[in-house]
């Protein structure tokens, strides 16, 4: 594979990359903003959130949703520039929220830390996976997680496939009509890894963000690693996601401090790209 190269840089610590609308959609989430950059590089700020953002996706209309993690809340940006919001998950998320996936049907599938990952020496604890219907209803999805995380949707919508960062593995669930979960099932053990951000390709595989150890890996169902991306040996790969042309490009946010305040005194973080052979597929 092509080596990565520098799109854009100087942020404080970019997270859940999406591509929608011929631009790359980025929660800077420590700077407590959103932002798009072109595949030439140019850099606008859409939104501030004060809560910190994280996941991101779009209702069927167009709006966009957007995870607001310290006050675990599911914000809506209005066409007037305002946040809405849709749902409060403070009632199943036990801490900071974190990364999403927007089904087609503007179902929103939520993560969430469950203990607090900025204090050093806290003692990680299990956490869930909330679902949130258009209409704002949360239901508890899924228990047990451990650090859910990076989470993709296939293109017939049958299966969703969540990372969990610190029980390395991938681990997917049918999903039913009314979007519920069941049959959990470990999709990939993944030895040594620790799954962030992920993204689905068109073979059925998975792009993951391994901070732990600075690449991104490319795993088949069963846990087979068909390929390795290495970032540089300073840096932490956080999140992936494909889109560009043909959503053969490969979009990886890097960084080398991953706790604030030394992620905001370094704004060290980039959005990174490669080509790859296989596109993008299903959600986000």
């Amino acid at each position: 594979m092509p080596d990565l190269t520098v799109l854009a840089e100087g942020f404080v610590f970019t997270e859940g990359p999406r591509w929608h609308e011929d631009k790359l959609w980025f929660s800077d989430m420590h700077a407590r903003a959103v932002h798009t950059v072109t595949m030439d590089g140019n850099v606008d700020e859409v939104v501030e959130v004060p809560g910190r953002p994280s996941g991101l996706g779009w209702l069927p209309d167009g709006r966009l949703l957007i995870v607001s993690m310290q006050d675990r809340r599911l914000l809506r940006l209005e066409p007037d520039g305002h946040l809405t919001e849709v749902a409060d998950l403070s009632g199943v998320a036990s801490w900071d929220c974190n990364d999403m996936v927007v089904d087609g049907l503007g179902r929103a599938y939520v993560g969430n830390f469950g203990f607090d990952l900025f204090e050093r020496g806290t003692e990680s604890r299990p956490a869930c996976l909330a679902r949130v219907d258009p209409d704002g209803t949360v239901t508890m999805a899924a228990e047990d997680l451990l650090f859910p995380n990076g989470t993709v949707i296939t293109p017939d919508g049958s299966t969703l496939i969540v990372g969990e960062s610190y029980g390395a593995r991938l681990t997917a669930f049918d999903i039913g009509p009314d979007g519920g979960l069941s049959d959990r099932r470990t999709w990939a053990a993944l030895s040594g890894a620790t799954p962030d951000g992920i993204c689905l390709d068109a073979e059925g595989a998975v792009w993951l963000a391994s901070p732990l150890n600075h690449e991104v890996l490319r795993v088949r169902e069963g846990g087979e690693v068909l390929a390795r991306l290495a970032v540089d040996e300073d840096r932490q790969a956080v999140a992936c996601m494909l889109g560009g042309p043909g959503r053969r490009t490969l979009f990886v946010c890097t960084t080398m401090a991953i706790y604030p305040p030394k992620a905001i005194e370094l704004r060290s973080s980039r959005i990174e790209v490669t080509d790859v052979d296989v596109p993008g597929a299903g959600w986000p």
